[in-house]
Order: structure tokens, then C-alpha cells, then sequence
């Protein structure tokens, strides 16, 4: 963690003794410099490395199985993710499945693979999913149109990297849209019934850390104490969630990423709010401790008061980084409501929200956030 830690991290990568890596990115970063950047730095170390550039925004099967076929065929010995969530879940998927075998489908679920995936380093160069830390891997199967949760032990990189340097400059669109994500991660895990003391420690520091950095990040990309702050926010957002899992607005966000393919950060930004105030009623303390969180003075509020106080700040925070205020802006249809719904009481990130809904509430809930 912190600025210059990437070097650090150079070192770390000599240490282990790897000789061949595979660099899981995408385009916009190969265009900005930053993949040489990294592949300059391993080359004075005598690492040799191949660059896999063709992840998608929301990464697919087929992303995963072209990104293994480089691998293979130049019998890389640890793979590095650069970017944000999307190069991270897909070297996740390259990586498992080149050391299990088999199809990366035959991974969704918890703990479904048998041996831990090639060793995994991974540079975040956004402050939001947490993926350089976690367990999950998110993607997407285009012949179902859905995202696949991959919640396994065995895609935990053995490094990561956070230097705020690499976030600079990036757009305040992607920003705001990362940062929320990592709001929603340390709301829901603050809320989720898998929550202990530890996850409520990190989650509640987490939501004060983007009440405080989120703005400035969004309106000045070139602030570094925003930006290393917000870093710290998207990493313990991880911790929590990584450990108390999450809740329905992911697995609802999972839907409209897979159906429409969408932006993540941004369906949860627009879902955040309606799905806990369905879950006020059953968490209001909870919420009130998240409003506190959030800034708002909360002494002499109701557990209710307080509930609907953190809807408010969460909605007041996506407005002022120009989050879009509804789905129907993103081109989300009602009439596709019946298979979101359906498929999101399905994902395994639902299981541990705090009140489960039927089918019918799933779509009032979809239909709120229009």
C-alpha cells in the first residue's frame, strides 16, 4: 500500500523466484504507457512477460479461455493482473483453471476447485471491487447472459498492490463509479447476517473513509491524498466483504451486468439505496450506524429515522459524483424484470443479505431503482 509501493512490489515478484508472466489487462492501459511501465520494471529483473490486453469491460468465458491459451502456449509460471475488477476476475479465471483444469464454469459456486490457482499478483490501478484481495471472481457467460459468482478460497492473489500513483488521472466517470462500488461492498457487509466484529470494524471505517475522499477524488483526479485514502476505503470494503460476504444489491447488479452488459459500480450505485430500504425493516440499527458512518448526526434518531437518514446520504453522495439516477437511464426494460429477478435469488451473494425476498419483492425493488 501508498504511493511508490509498486517498485516495492518488483521486488517482492524477483523474491519468489518467478521467471515467465503472464500481464492480464486491457487496451486503455496498454494505450497509457502503464503496462510498459510494469513490464519494464520485471524485465530489469529478469522476468520475462506476455501481454493478454483483450479483457472485456464485464470479462467472459471466452476472455478467460483466449487469456489461458497465451499462458499455456508460452508456459508462464505466475500470472499479474493489472487494472481494476474486470483484469483481476479474468486472471483469476485464467489462473484457477490453468492449475484445475476443466472449463472456468465449472467453478461457479463456493469452493468448488481442488488446488490453488497459479501463483496470482495483482496492481490495482482502481479504487473499487477489492478483487486484489478477494476470494470472488465475477464472469460473465455470454451464451446465458448471466455472471457467474465464483466465491473460492483458491483465486486469492498472494499479493497485491495499491499505489495510489496509478490512479491518478484516471476518469471522474470511473471513479465515482469505483468508489460506490466500494461503499456498497461495506454496506452490505455491515448488514449481511454473515457479519462479526471484525467485518463491522473495517466495513464502518471503509464507509467513513469514501464519505470523506469520494468528492475530492471525482472532481480532482490528481489529488494523491484522495486518491491513496480512497485505496485504503476499497481494501478494507474488501476485508469485510471478503469474510461476511454481501447482499442482493450485488446480486442484482450481477444480473444487469450479465443481461445488459452494464457497469458494475454503477448498478450498485442506482440499487444501493432501494435495497436497503427494503432491508430497514429488519436492520434499522444497523443502517443508523452506517448514517453515522456517513456523517449525519444521529443522536436523538429513531432506528428508523436513522435507516432512512443513511438512504438519504447514500443517495446525496451518487448524486453529487454524477451517478445516473436510474436504471431506465442505463436502457434497463421492466419487461426483463421476471428472468433479472429469477436469476438474482439464484446468485450466491443474496444468501447472506439480511432478510430474504420472493420473487415478487426482487422485481418492486428493480422497478424502484427505474
Amino acid at each position: 500500500m501508498g504511493s511508490d509501493c509498486l517498485t516495492q512490489a518488483m521486488d517482492a515478484i524477483k523474491s519468489h523466484g518467478f521467471k515467465k508472466g503472464l500481464i492480464v489487462t486491457d487496451n486503455v492501459l496498454v494505450q497509457m504507457g502503464m503496462v510498459k511501465q510494469v513490464t519494464d520494471l520485471l524485465s530489469q529483473r529478469d522476468i520475462a512477460t506476455f501481454v493478454f490486453y483483450g479483457t472485456q469491460p464485464n470479462p467472459t468465458i471466452g476472455n478467460v479461455n483466449a487469456g489461458l491459451a497465451m499462458l499455456q502456449q508460452n508456459q508462464c509460471d505466475f500470472v499479474i493482473s493489472l487494472g481494476g475488477g474486470s483484469p483481476h476476475d479474468c486472471a483469476k479465471g485464467i489462473a484457477l483453471v490453468a492449475t484445475n483444469g476443466g472449463e472456468i464454469a465449472d467453478y461457479e459456486g463456493v469452493d468448488v476447485s481442488a488446488k490453488p490457482q497459479l501463483p496470482l499478483v495483482a496492481i490495482n490501478t482502481t479504487a473499487g471491487t477489492a478483487s486484489e484481495m478477494t476470494r470472488f471472481c465475477i464472469i460473465t457467460d455470454e451464451a446465458r447472459h448471466i455472471k457467474m459468482a465464483i466465491v473460492d478460497k483458491n483465486t486469492t492473489p498472494i499479493m497485491s498492490v495499491n499505489d495510489p500513483k496509478l490512479m491518478l488521472a484516471k476518469p471522474a466517470s470511473l471513479t465515482a463509479a469505483t468508489g460506490m462500488d466500494a461503499l456498497t461492498h461495506a454496506i452490505e457487509a455491515y448488514v449481511s447476517t454473515a457479519a462479526t466484529p471484525v467485518t463491522d470494524a473495517v466495513a464502518i471505517k471503509a464507509i467513513e473513509l469514501v464519505q470523506s475522499n469520494l468528492r475530492a477524488a471525482v472532481s480532482n483526479g490528481e489529488d494523491l491524498h484522495a486518491r491513496e485514502q480512497m485505496a485504503y476505503a476499497q481494501f478494507m470494503a474488501g476485508m469485510a466483504f471478503n469474510n461476511a460476504s454481501l447482499g442482493y444489491v450485488h446480486a442484482m447488479a450481477h444480473q444487469l451486468g450479465g443481461f445488459y452488459d452494464l457497469p458494475h459500480g454503477v448498478c450498485n450505485a442506482i440499487l444501493l439505496p432501494h435495497v436497503q430500504a427494503f432491508n430497514a425493516k429488519v436492520c434499522p440499527e444497523r443502517l443508523t450506524d452506517v448514517a453515522k458512518a456517513m456523517g449525519v448526526e444521529v443522536s436523538g434518531l429513531t432506528p428508523e429515522q436513522g435507516a432512512q437518514a443513511a438512504l438519504t446520504a447514500i443517495k446525496q453522495l451518487s448524486a453529487d459524483v454524477h451517478i445516473p439516477a436510474g436504471l431506465s437511464e442505463l436502457g434497463a426494460s421492466s419487461q426483463d424484470f421476471d428472468t433479472l429477478a429469477e436469476n438474482a435469488l439464484k446468485d450466491a451473494c443474496g444468501f447472506t443479505n439480511p432478510v430474504q425476498a420472493s420473487h415478487d419483492e426482487i422485481k418492486t425493488i428493480f422497478a424502484a431503482a427505474m
